[in-house]
């Protein structure tokens, strides 16, 4: 399990925005994901690989707290660090920064899936990093 913390710079495109400017509600969810793929990809694991070998990740749940918005231009840091890591699942804590204030807040547990969308063991090469 890797202790460091991983960031992800993204900014906030017009199409991310409601009609007041601010960001949508649902596309917070998409920045957290795209930092979780930059994350598993910082750790080395290739996940058209896993893929190939019929082995997904999904999130199995997500708790957020939306505590500031952020607005069009804005520059967002991401910070995902693992929380707890077992043989199934990861937990992950994201947290989105806007000028260095917490605007969003989530608590992610992702699983391994198998070809059949069945729960199985993280992958080795996930579980050593």
């Amino acid at each position: 399990m890797q202790d460091d913390e991983h960031w992800f710079s993204c900014r906030v495109h017009y199409e991310d925005t409601d009609m007041g400017g601010i960001v949508y509600h649902a596309n917070y969810l998409k920045f957290i994901e795209r930092a979780r793929s930059d994350w598993v990809r910082g750790l080395g694991v290739d996940q058209m690989a896993l893929r190939a070998r019929g082995v997904v990740f999904a999130v199995a749940r997500i708790e957020a707290d939306f505590l500031r918005p952020a607005q069009f231009d804005d520059i967002l840091e991401v910070r995902t660090r693992v929380l707890r890591m077992t043989g199934a699942r990861v937990v992950l804590a994201q947290d989105i920064l806007c000028d260095g204030t917490v605007v969003f807040a989530a608590e992610a547990t992702l699983v391994a899936l198998d070809g059949a969308g069945r729960a199985r063991r993280l992958p080795a090469e996930f579980r050593r990093t």
